[in-house]
């Protein structure tokens, strides 16, 4: 069934864990076929033969545990589940247990279609036919004739509910009489032959009657989802049996599908020489800091990368709810930092239980949407299942915990990602528990031996306290039209937690090019004829590029637009004709013209399609074998028996022996989708042979033999994922297609520390490791009047091209349209600097000197190479300049050293 499996996988975007998972599953089902008379005992020999850690199935039906931790996504390997089972196996009838009233909620609206976490998305299958989907609320209503209607049912039911019903010995309400079934829906699921029962947060399931009733549902196979694979008890705790999968925490922080936990204190601070009171008071003076940056730095990024912006908030942990009375009202206070906060905090009473406590963690997930004004969040108990929103950043615990529990606990409702992915901006993709008085206690506890993740330390000092704020740049001209004002920061940032930046009288204001136009009528004129011009530019064959602007006929058509604004907007206030004074307006279009020449490099927007069949594949290389078994299993083990010890476990040798050693790693590599046997025959043996001489360089062939028909399938598997660093996708002819003969520049999103100056470009920082945390100005040719740089080499190509370009600029995010490959994944690049001199137009890109060679910068290389002849090849028919792409080492760039010696070297 592995295609099935392949096509799920790509059709749901699944993560490595999850892909793994559901390959799992599928060899699951291979080997015990899901069906009602099942010997219990038997399924349990064979899968503990190919899954040792399975050890009991701790049901009363075959149940299996993954472990995933938090924020790898279960409830999307859930919706992959489903979908494998009915199309691969026919099975159409699913029971999903939530643990309690929220996440009840959040899967029913998981499972229902067009909304926004929709776990089916991409199915096809489900698309016209979604499954039915049937609760603990609506059952009774439904269940008459819908099997008639629905090829897949899914039915949700909350455990808490059904243990609540079944106090004092009663039963519960899915077991009583239905008068639309004439028997009881549990009886009706129990008499169902392929219901499947997926359990959500399973350690909630270890107990209680309500789970002793689910039992009696004997379902063909259970599917447990956890990241607590384990039962607290007195005595410590108790792992599962029947775990199959487990993914930690800390591998999905290696892998970046988690944020990454910080443990943060003050730089030489001592917890134990201030009051309780005074220590309270710090650290939330500091987690009020941490949060207001972390918001600066979202918006950042998000205006920067064409992102929603993510609101985060703020978790206070308190003692009791006397404590959290008592913190709600200073936050709401109007001396709490001059009452910005008031009715921006909210108090989970830990007082409340049952249905109240469930409607209040309900509301608490309505945080995450960016118009909610919630920031902080004031909770007495620790975090529960259900809280797992993506914008938490900023833990405050004020209650006494050991260290371990605030580690294990605390971060477990923060780790999500709020774009799904990490971005490689650190204040992005971090979770911040501030933790004084605990500090070193946390360190140490996270990097014990078997503890469950590695933390990493943010010590605040003046710098990392500062206050930030979000510039948005645009370029000089758009500023000096008045279509921008420059640099302003988000007016929610409180005013005292950033430098003052209005567009007046700032000091970043004051980096602000001169107006253009002086009058109110000439600007409008002016804005009117930008636009006009902006819109021009994507007509390549009237104007490919900004010198064809001022010819006579485009000259007259961009008066006949600019007047057409102009007509209507008198239309719309014609208490004004008469008043405003005459401006030229074709004056002002030539003016206009002329400096959108000068404060632009004309950038094609250039599109490559391929015009023959593409031809895709996968270069030789040599293979990474450093993992490969040395040493044969014993013959015991490759000889012993499955369930009742009559057959020999033949299918270890693929039910037959290879004529050729190398066939064992080609039958399964000819397996994978994406490789095709007739166009990669001579690769396939490579790889294999290479395989088969490593082994027989120490091995006797019949030692070797039993390696690779054993292990042979995961040996491909380590292959097929090298092969995706060395794919390749080739059309014998491309046709270039030219959309835009220029590109108006665009705007840039950064953030800015309230207590620096804004520093002259000449002036290196007092550290060069915190070049980032600076913005530059004091330019002459640069279109951007502040600029932002990653390295004092980036500083110092900047000033380079102040002395030796006529004009140059940093793109911001989508200016080019450059797309390069690497494994699978076509990717955006943008270069470092574009710089304009008298007889050429330069792409540059700077590197240390040991990443010049790294894949990833060769394929930039590449593909931008590639763009710029044929920006020079369109250049050329139009008498424009040629592009060539200049990737400069660190150790080569120095003030001394001109432009034209770069390009020369390069």
């Amino acid at each position: 069934m592995k295609k099935e499996v392949n096509s799920i996988s790509g059709r749901l975007s699944l993560r490595a864990p999850q892909r793994e998972s559901l390959e799992i599953l599928d060899r699951v089902c291979e080997v015990v076929p899901p069906h009602k008379a099942l010997d219990l005992e038997a399924a349990l020999s064979v899968i503990r033969n190919e899954y040792s850690n399975v050890k009991n199935f701790e049901r009363e039906f075959p149940s299996l545990c993954f472990a995933l931790a938090t924020g790898v996504g279960k409830t999307r390997l859930m919706g992959a589940f489903i979908a494998y089972l009915h199309l691969a196996h026919n099975l159409n009838n699913f029971f999903v247990l939530a643990p309690n009233l929220t996440i009840y909620n959040k899967l029913i609206g998981d499972f229902t279609p067009n909304t926004p976490k929709y776990v089916f998305k991409g199915i096809s299958e489900f698309a016209l036919h979604p499954p039915e989907v049937i609760t603990g609320d609506n059952y009774e209503q439904r269940a008459g004739g819908f099997a008639e209607l629905f090829a897949v049912r899914i039915n949700i039911f909350n455990i808490s509910k059904i243990n609540s019903e079944v106090r004092g010995g009663k039963s519960p309400r899915i077991k009583r009489l239905s008068e639309y079934i004439g028997e009881s829906y549990f009886d009706y699921l129990a008499a169902l032959p392929d219901l499947v029962l997926l359990m959500d947060e399973s350690h909630r399931y270890r107990a209680g009657a309500g789970v002793r009733a689910i039992n009696e549902l004997k379902p063909v196979l259970g599917l447990e989802l956890t990241a607590t694979p384990f039962v607290e008890t007195n005595k410590g705790p108790i792992a599962f049996q029947n775990v199959i999968f487990e993914y930690s925490l800390s591998q999905a922080m290696e892998d970046g599908f988690v944020k990454e936990p910080t443990v943060v204190t003050r730089a030489d601070f001592q917890a134990d020489s201030v009051s309780a009171a005074e220590l309270e008071r710090i650290k939330l003076e500091d987690g009020v800091r941490l949060h207001e940056n972390t918001k600066v730095e979202l918006e950042t990024y998000a205006r920067g990368n064409g992102k929603p912006i993510v609101k985060p908030f703020m978790l206070i942990i308190a003692r009791d709810t006397t404590h959290a009375a008592s913190l709600m009202a200073q936050f709401n206070s109007a001396d709490f930092l001059g009452g910005r906060y008031a009715g921006s905090a909210i108090q989970v009473d830990s007082s409340q239980t049952g249905a109240a406590e469930e409607k209040m963690i309900a509301d608490l997930l309505n945080v995450e949407r960016a118009d909610n004004p919630v920031e902080v969040v004031i909770h007495v108990n620790m975090l529960k299942e259900g809280w797992d929103v993506t914008n938490l950043y900023t833990i405050v615990p004020l209650r006494a915990a050991n260290a371990r529990t605030l580690v294990e606990q605390s971060i477990g409702r923060g780790l999500r990602l709020p774009y799904g992915t990490r971005t490689g901006v650190a204040a992005v993709d971090r979770l911040s528990i501030v933790a004084h008085d605990k500090f070193q206690e946390i360190v140490e506890e996270a990097n014990r031996d078997g503890s469950i993740l590695k933390l990493k330390t943010l010590v605040l000092d003046a710098e990392t306290s500062a206050p930030l704020q979000t510039v948005v740049a645009a370029p000089n001209i758009e500023i000096a039209l008045g279509l921008s004002s420059g640099f302003a920061p988000d007016s929610s940032t409180p005013t005292d937690f950033i430098a003052e930046s209005s567009a007046n009288g700032s000091p970043l204001a004051a980096h602000n090019p001169a107006p253009a136009f002086t009058t109110p009528q000439e600007q409008a004129v002016a804005q009117a004829a930008y636009r006009a011009i902006s819109q021009m530019a994507f007509q390549p064959q009237l104007v490919p590029s900004t010198a064809a602007l001022s010819r006579p006929d485009v000259q007259a058509q961009l008066v006949a637009q600019v007047e057409t604004v102009l007509q209507s907007t008198r239309s719309l206030q014609p208490e004004l004709d008469g008043v405003a004074p005459v401006v030229d307006v074709a004056q002002i279009v030539a003016q206009m013209t002329q400096r959108v020449a000068q404060s632009t490099i004309d950038i094609p927007r250039i599109q490559l399609l391929p015009k023959d069949e593409v031809r895709a594949g996968f270069r030789a290389f040599t293979a990474d074998l450093s993992n490969l078994p040395r040493v044969p299993p014993s013959d015991d083990l490759y000889i012993q028996s499955l369930q009742t010890g009559q057959a020999l476990l033949l299918s270890f040798r693929s039910g037959l022996e290879e004529r050729r050693l190398e066939d064992y790693i080609v039958a399964h590599l000819v397996d994978c989708d994406d490789i095709s046997y007739d166009d990669h025959a001579d690769l396939l043996y490579d790889l294999a042979s290479q395989v088969t001489a490593r082994l027989l360089s120490h091995l006797v062939e019949d030692d070797a033999r039993k390696i690779l028909s054993i292990y042979g399938r995961n040996i491909a598997t380590n292959l097929h994922a090298q092969m995706q660093a060395h794919a390749y996708e080739d059309a014998t002819k491309y046709e270039v297609n030219v959309s835009a003969g220029f590109s108006p520049l665009k705007a840039s999103a950064f953030t800015h520390n309230g207590n620096h100056e804004i520093r002259d470009i000449r002036q290196a920082p007092p550290q060069l490791s915190q070049i980032g945390r600076y913005v530059f100005g004091g330019f002459a040719k640069c279109l951007y009047p502040l600029q932002k740089f990653d390295s004092d080499t980036e500083r110092k190509t900047a000033l380079i091209l102040e002395r030796d370009a006529q004009k140059w600029f940093r793109p911001a995010r989508d200016q080019f349209q450059i797309f390069y490959k690497i494994g699978t994944q076509h990717l955006q690049y943008q270069p470092d600097f574009v710089a304009e001199t008298g007889d050429t137009i330069f792409l540059i890109e700077t590197k240390r000197a040991g990443e010049m060679t790294a894949p990833e910068v060769l394929a930039k290389r590449d593909a931008t190479t590639r763009w710029c002849g044929l920006a020079s090849d369109y250049n050329a028919t139009i008498g424009g300049k040629p592009w060539k792409y200049l990737l400069l080492r660190h150790d080569s760039i120095a003030q001394n050293i001109s432009l034209s010696a770069l390009a020369a070297g390069a």
